[in-house]
């Protein structure tokens, strides 16, 4: 799935020489602290989003959750370079590379490094492959895996509220469409009840014909049009 992001990661990351300190025993560290902090474009504090860190030396991963005050810290081995990932539904973008150097004798990083992200999250999503039988809101079988994932999602962002949307092409007459597409985005909401997810954070909504994002004229466009799509209310 394809997510739009307008975004600005701004990574500060204090010079190794000034981060070295010396011990004089076996127990010297071998990794590194990175002080996370992730904001909007408004520097309103994003609580709940993954950053995920993966290492151009064995492709490992590393990754922590922002608290209510969009932070938290991890620890990565030193020696390597970490390509930088925000999580988003169902996929990730990588942004910036973060290089920690290794250490020799008996250097190690006594202080952490700092990583300031600012990004705008997507508000609208679509939810490939969620398909219904053909005019029906009767899900198809292999619909439920990307409803799952949703769910998760859900989960995790649990102080957002979603609209689900119905789509059709514009094959048939209009209020037939509208009262179809509507139909769809309640069997989304209703399946995503069944899970967990609290009532008052999903609005179903049927819009029918009426908001195509492709032409209606070739079969390709009408199976664009025909979607299920989520919005991000809060």
């Amino acid at each position: 799935m394809n997510q739009k992001y307008l975004l600005l990661l701004l990574l500060f990351v204090i010079p190794a020489s000034s981060l070295f300190s010396q011990v004089q025993n076996a127990a010297i560290p071998k990794d590194a602290a990175i002080d996370v902090t992730v904001s909007d474009f408004k520097n309103r504090m994003l609580n709940n989003e993954i950053i995920v860190f993966r290492s151009s030396a064995n492709e490992k991963e590393y990754q922590g959750l922002t608290n209510d005050s969009g932070k938290f810290t991890v620890r990565l081995p030193a020696g390597a370079k970490y390509e930088i990932f925000i999580l988003g539904f169902k996929d990730s973008t990588s942004y910036n590379v973060l290089d920690i150097p290794a250490t020799t004798g008996n250097a190690y990083y006594k202080k952490a490094f700092k990583v300031d992200i600012q990004f705008q999250p997507s508000k609208t999503f679509v939810l490939e492959d969620c398909n219904f039988e053909t005019g029906k809101a009767t899900l198809e079988d292999d619909s439920y895996k990307v409803l799952d994932e949703l769910v998760t999602y859900l989960i995790r962002k649990d102080d957002e509220k979603i609209e689900v949307g119905g789509h059709t092409d514009n094959v048939g007459k209009a209020a037939a469409n509208l009262t179809l597409s509507m139909d769809r985005a309640n069997t989304v909401r209703a399946y995503l009840l069944t899970k967990g997810i609290d009532p008052l954070r999903v609005i179903a909504k049927g819009y029918g014909m009426t908001v195509p994002i492709s032409d209606n004229k070739s079969d390709e466009g009408r199976a664009q049009n025909r979607r299920t799509e989520v919005t991000i209310l809060n």
